[in-house]
């Protein structure tokens, strides 16, 4: 059948072009990476074909035996890698070759460094396997069907990685992708069938499908090449775990995550019994560009009887889990499964279920015996597991144990600045374990940075009588505590919000001098009370403080002002509430305040108290203008009066 031809030349997308400059200048160390991912996405292309054939088996085309098909010319100086999964269209081609995934682009590009072993890493965190073919040929050639589609529907794809490629509607027989690599001068050890085979059975050899090769030289009777297939082509999860090294479990990974790292740690289970399946997961080394894109999911590959059903299996794993990488193949589901179908699907709950708690047992176990490794994860990671409290309620408690958190501790007792102490290495067991005779809660703080969590003045109480508080300042931190209010039957409890009540810890003599400074300046708190109207609900004298002059806090049943603050951020109404202002009897302020008999000055001072409150936990001042021209005329006053 006649094709009407149609080629053009497009440019790629900006990141590509970035991307392939750094490609082509050899970031890459190990450049036979180029065949294993070029062979990962022939295996993922026949694994979607395979899928999509359970529906309509007319895709196969008559050809169901799916395979990889990989051979080099030493005449023309090319490898080729060939496979007859499900192909692309031309959109297709556009969409996964001329562009680079949206997710995570721009940071990439931030996060290079000009170092080129740590910028080959970058490179393969964001996973861009079919770009390193430019790292070994100076010209590529991609030729496709879309299953399905007729013959006239091929198309060709070519580009020297330069910065632009050609696309050409071709004739092609056969549906399936074929990649054919130029390679530059210097290449020639991959013209060779010995290094190419060892290269498949170093990096491929546990995919599922067969990877086939002439063999050296041998023909048949006709006068054609022998082929063999050159890896083991079995699950390897199906494998006995005696018979998987380290190595082979790493490089399975590296197939199914299409990450260049090995992964942090592995659990390998296989379950009998009322349910039969087995699972495979991963914990990656180091979080994916696009951790934060919730929507974009590539984590657990689900299997029935070793048969590909899909990608993405959502329902398999929770949000706060999402990077775990990994397979679940199951022999009780039906191969004609759907997403539709897994969502209410008892057995997907059940494996779910089971899957999770492996997981979270492993991370306990890493927690315990290897701790280094353990906060290598929660660097890379914790954010995200601070979701679960409130994402997964049956497993909070599992959960908790497993968070990590930075403290006063951290501080050294002091309020130095900067973020060098942020370090979340503190565990609720571990803050459990230090807590003061007496004290029933646990304590904590939220913010939006960590410097105004250690700097803030409701610490102050708590440093002097060298209480600990957990400080919070990750924007999920809010979240986190919907679902956890209490760990180990101790309430965790905000130093920002209610009265302070310590308790046990508390001086007797402490508590009756606060009691008679509450009498003695109930004039003076009605007063400011007063002059600052509807902007606070009340003031009262404090025990919280012992160098700030005033602060704001909540009711208990109150939103917190850290949470109110990113609600209104992000465009959200969120309910009018007046916080309540605290004033310390002690500081020289006060004391200054309370004599004053001018009305304008006092009143001035009652909105200074206020807006350095608001200041010190990160607030917004509603009229910034004001309160520098009332500091101005409090300064100019004072000057005056040390004049005299």
């Amino acid at each position: 059948m006649a094709v009407d031809t149609h080629k053009e030349t497009l440019d790629f997308q900006t990141e590509a072009r970035q991307l392939l400059h750094l490609m082509i200048h050899s970031l890459y160390s190990n450049k036979e990476i180029f065949l294993r991912e070029l062979i990962s996405n022939a295996s993922d292309a026949c694994d979607k074909l395979r899928f999509e054939a359970l529906t309509d088996d007319a895709l196969y085309e008559n050809d169901g035996e799916l395979k990889v098909h990989v051979s080099y010319d030493k005449t023309s100086r090319t490898v080729t890698v060939t496979d007859n999964g499900v192909g692309m269209t031309r959109q297709d081609v556009i969409d996964h070759i001329g562009t680079i995934a949206k997710s995570g682009t721009r940071q990439f590009f931030e996060s290079l460094s000009g170092d080129q072993a740590k910028d080959s890493q970058l490179i393969g965190q964001f996973g861009v396997g079919f770009y390193s073919s430019f790292i070994v040929a100076d010209k590529v050639t991609l030729t496709t069907r879309r299953a399905g589609l007729g013959a006239e529907h091929g198309v060709c794809w070519e580009s020297n990685g330069e910065g632009s490629y050609t696309l050409e509607t071709v004739e092609k027989a056969g549906r399936g992708t074929e990649i054919v690599l130029h390679l530059k001068k210097d290449e020639d050890e991959f013209l060779d069938g010995y290094r190419l085979r060892n290269i498949i059975q170093k990096y491929s050899d546990s995919i599922t499908l067969p990877i086939i090769m002439e063999t050296e030289g041998d023909e048949d009777k006709d006068n054609k090449n022998i082929e063999e297939t050159v890896n083991r082509a079995s699950a390897l999860w199906m494998r006995s775990k005696k018979e998987i090294s380290a190595e082979d479990y790493n490089e399975f990974y590296k197939h199914i995550a299409h990450d260049f790292e090995d992964p942090l740690i592995h659990i390998h289970s296989q379950v009998e019994g009322r349910q039969s399946y087995t699972t495979l997961f991963y914990l990656p080394a180091r979080a994916p560009f696009d951790l934060w894109d919730r929507d974009r999911r590539h984590g657990i590959k689900l299997y029935v009887r070793r048969v590909f059903i899909m990608d993405d299996a959502e329902q398999l794993m929770p949000n706060y889990l999402r990077f775990v990488r990994g397979i679940v193949d199951s022999d009780d589901l039906p191969l004609n499964v759907s997403r539709e179908i897994l969502q209410r699907n008892k057995q997907i709950d059940l494996i779910r279920g089971a899957s999770v708690k492996k997981l979270l047992g492993l991370l306990e176990k890493l927690a315990k015996n290897d701790p280094e490794k353990y906060q290598k994860f929660w660097g890379e990671f914790g954010q995200v597991m601070k979701e679960g409290p409130a994402e997964d309620r049956s497993n909070s408690e599992k959960i908790a144990k497993l968070l990590r958190f930075s403290s006063t501790l951290n501080l050294g007792g002091t309020g130095a600045t900067g973020d060098s102490d942020n370090k979340q290495n503190i565990s609720l067991d571990d803050y459990i374990s230090r807590m003061k005779e007496g004290q029933d809660a646990i304590y904590y703080i939220t913010s939006d940075s960590f410097a105004a969590a250690k700097s803030s003045p409701h610490l102050e109480v708590f440093l002097k009588k060298d209480i600990e508080v957990l400080l919070l300042s990750d924007r999920v931190d809010e979240w986190m505590l919907s679902g956890l209010s209490e760990y180990e039957g101790k309430p965790l409890r905000s130093v920002a919000k209610g009265d302070l009540d310590l308790g046990e810890l508390e001086d007797k003599e402490e508590k009756a001098a606060f009691e008679k400074a509450a009498d003695d300046y109930k004039a003076l708190t009605d007063k400011i009370l007063e002059k600052l109207g509807d902007k606070v609900k009340d003031v009262r004298v404090t025990h919280r403080l012992t160098d700030s002059p005033s602060c704001l806090v909540v009711e208990e049943e109150d939103m917190a002002n850290n949470l109110r603050k990113m609600l209104e951020a992000a465009g959200q109404k969120v309910p009018v509430t007046q916080p309540i202002l605290e004033i310390n009897p002690l500081h020289p302020l006060l004391k200054k305040i309370r004599g004053e008999q001018d009305e304008q000055r006092f009143s001035d001072w009652s909105g200074i108290l206020f807006d350095q409150a608001l200041l010190s936990e990160g607030g917004q001042l509603e009229d910034p203008a004001l309160f520098v021209r009332r500091m101005n005329a409090l300064l100019l006053m004072m000057d005056e009066k040390s004049g005299d």
